[in-house]
């Protein structure tokens, strides 16, 4: 399925669900706890919900917390050979993988399946799976497409063309999609942003660093063959081409830094404009393409980029945007194509950035491409065979607390303006937690599938989606969408809904087990829904009202105030170096850190609310609050490739797993858990525990 194009600008991590209404206690005093629900079995992992065996307790906890939790899992734990990374997020997603391929299977074949949704998820499974076909057919299915590059000879063609690649999903340095507007969250607008770079980031084109340097020449080299297996003219040259075009638009493409900057990611520009104010380009041909034209404004996320790069555009030969356009599409298509392709895009994508040495086992990656084509489809079926009742209970459970104990956080801030502390908690009661699937599922009667037609089938799916998207303008937003599928390990914030989003696969061991003692639960899943909803609280979460708009709701004070906080975040975290001479971006990765650092707060505190005032068991020889940590920083077991991790420390908004764990240094109850002393490596004095909610 299409990646959406402006996903930076609302989501910010994880999420699915049954929507579950939430609202924080009016009063002052500690709420009292939703009532446990009781456990029906043994914890998937040891004796309470975290594996003892994983641990390393001859390192201290104030030395490497991490370590402490995970040393013996790491030690044991091989990274498989076609991951670029593993760990608890890893082990969840093979595990849906599986399950998702039983459903699969299962879908196609079940009574009824001819002509139905059952049948059509079997046949663009089938169509992927029939590895003989796909190889007779080589290049074959790019010949259309190529065609109709090759026959672009105008500015106008040129246009075209980008506006075709954007229905098919393919990044172009232009790209156009619909988002909810940012200041008025009741519509959909339409809004352009920057693209089209084949290599992960502008700085990888840019920064003088061998291990990037090496990526571009091998990426010359992966443009110029993938070209000669199309059977495409001068390879080498137009290799050359390519790389020097992509590399001047990465000169002007905004930082992934300065795109976090949500308010200056909202510039509307009358559509009749944007000839005369970005020039070189013709936007109307564009627009009307991409099923946009008579908009009477469009909203440019980077405007200077689009600016420059509309007039890179205008000035580039008509026969470099041919080279361009068609390595892109054959880029897009090739995990579709026969082995030369998949194996020439796979040793590029797959182990030069990332590292990883192995392809995918074929029936992986058809159940990726089904659940980029369907997902929904098979989430519905998935949730019911996957997704008890009594999980979901303990989960909304879980959350109804933890949104109480940020409610008695917000009350007792001392650094927030009175009048902005009302407006804080008005906006904490306005929130929706979407808990493991939608409320409906989409309806895919209208997808055409053909059996034996993988490319084609992709690209339907793609177009259907985009055309599910264009129908959205002029009607009103709806607010139960989800943007995970049930399926999908992760969650996520959306501050335009005001919401917080949890899919039915992240609500399992090592994140969540109804049967697991609920400190783990707290300190696991519990502190990633505190995460997702401080989000809407965070350094740009912030800017949005209780409404979900865009508008500056606190004081200039409270800005400044929070800002001393943040800068002393960016500055904890900057001094991390996973890699010998690359540290994490401070500025990337800030709001993610802020909200690891408000989660966890914000679970220990609502896993203190739910024992009603009652003392912890010990269990297994450890107190209520080593088990909290010990269950968050198990979620965070985590090995990656160095590429991966190079890659990750430069594109990713989120510190690496391994790295995550160390925030507990600043929450005092820590200390005393695992008698932390002064002079082990990450003790901070309590003047320098950053302490923000």
């Amino acid at each position: 399925m299409r990646r959406r194009l402006f996903a930076t600008l609302l989501l910010t991590s994880v999420t699915t669900a049954a929507i579950a209404q939430t609202t924080a206690t009016s009063q002052s005093s500690a709420p009292a706890a939703t009532a446990p629900v009781a456990a029906s079995g043994k914890p998937s992992l040891g004796t309470f919900g975290v594996d003892l065996t994983g641990m390393d307790t001859s390192v201290k906890p104030g030395d490497d917390f991490y370590r402490f939790v995970n040393g013996k899992w790491n030690d044991r734990t091989e990274i498989p050979a076609d991951r670029s990374s593993w760990g608890g997020f890893g082990i969840l997603r093979d595990l849906s993988d599986q399950r998702t391929r039983q459903v699969i299977e299962d879908s196609a074949k079940a009574p009824g399946a001819t002509g139905g949704v059952g049948q059509k998820i079997g046949t663009v499974y089938a169509s992927f799976m029939d590895e003989a076909a796909i190889e007779r057919a080589g290049a074959t299915p790019l010949k259309p497409y190529l065609a109709a590059i090759d026959a672009v000879k105008t500015p106008a063609q040129l246009a075209s063309a980008f506006a075709n690649a954007n229905r098919r999903g393919i990044g172009m340095p232009i790209g156009v999609g619909v988002e909810q507007d940012l200041k008025d969250n009741s519509v959909y607008s339409v809004y352009l942003g920057q693209g089209g770079l084949g290599l992960p980031d502008r700085d990888y084109y840019l920064v003088d660093n061998p291990k990037f340097a090496e990526a571009r020449t091998k990426y010359v080299a992966h443009i110029a063959t993938m070209l000669r297996l199309a059977g495409r003219p001068d390879p080498d040259g137009a290799a050359q081409r390519i790389f020097a075009l992509e590399k001047q638009i990465a000169k002007v493409h905004w930082t992934r830094a300065e795109q976090r900057q949500v308010d200056k990611l909202y510039n509307p520009v009358p559509e009749a404009q944007l000839a005369t104010r970005m020039p070189g380009f013709d936007w109307a041909t564009f627009l009307k393409g991409a099923g946009f034209a008579g908009q009477p404004r469009v909203i440019a996320s980077q405007p200077s980029a689009l600016t420059a790069t509309a007039k890179i555009i205008g000035a580039t030969p008509i026969a470099t945007w041919r080279d361009y356009l068609a390595f892109h599409t054959i880029s897009d298509a090739a995990p579709l194509l026969s082995k030369p392709f998949v194996d020439a895009n796979f040793a590029f994508y797959g182990t030069t950035l990332s590292g990883t040495p192995q392809l995918k086992e074929r029936w992986k990656r058809g159940v990726d491409l089904v659940n980029g084509s369907m997902g929904e489809a098979v989430g519905q079926v998935y949730v019911q065979r996957y997704f008890p009742p009594e999980a979901k209970a303990k989960a909304d459970e879980l959350v109804r607390n933890i949104i109480a104990a940020f409610d008695l956080r917000l009350q007792r801030l001392e650094w927030m303006a009175p009048e902005t502390k009302v407006k804080a908690r008005q906006k904490l009661a306005a929130f929706t937690a979407k808990i493991g699937y939608p409320d409906k599922f989409r309806d895919y009667t209208a997808l055409r599938v053909v059996p034996g037609d993988v490319l084609g089938n992709a690209q339907r799916a793609t177009e259907f989606e985009y055309d599910r998207q264009l129908a959205k303008i002029g009607k009103p937003v709806d607010r139960s969408e989800w943007f995970m599928t049930p399926q999908t390990v992760n969650a996520y914030a959306n501050p335009l809904m005001n919401e917080i989003v949890f899919p039915a696969a992240i609500l399992q061991p090592p994140f969540f087990d109804p049967n697991a003692d609920p400190a783990v639960n707290y300190g696991a899943i519990g502190a990633v829904i505190g995460h997702e909803i401080s989000h809407h609280f965070d350094d740009q979460g912030r800017k949005f009202d209780p409404k979900g708009n865009l508008v500056e709701w606190w004081t200039p004070q409270d800005a400044e105030r929070f800002k001393a906080y943040t800068d002393r975040v960016v500055a904890q975290y900057s001094a991390y170096e996973p890699i010998p001479g690359m540290h994490v971006n401070g500025e990337l990765t800030l709001g993610e850190n802020m909200a690891d650092l408000a989660g966890v707060n914000v679970a220990y505190d609502a896993y203190k609310i739910s024992l009603n005032g009652k003392p912890a068991p010990v269990i297994g020889g450890y107190t209520g609050d080593q088990r909290f940590f010990l269950g968050f920083g198990q979620v965070w077991q985590n090995k990656s490739r160095e590429a991966a991790l190079r890659q990750q420390l430069t594109t990713d908004p989120h510190t690496p797993g391994a790295w995550r764990p160390y925030v507990v240094r600043n929450l005092d109850a820590w200390y005393p858990a695992f008698n932390v002393q002064p002079g082990e490596k990450y003790y901070l004095s309590p003047a320098d525990r950053i302490k923000v909610w």
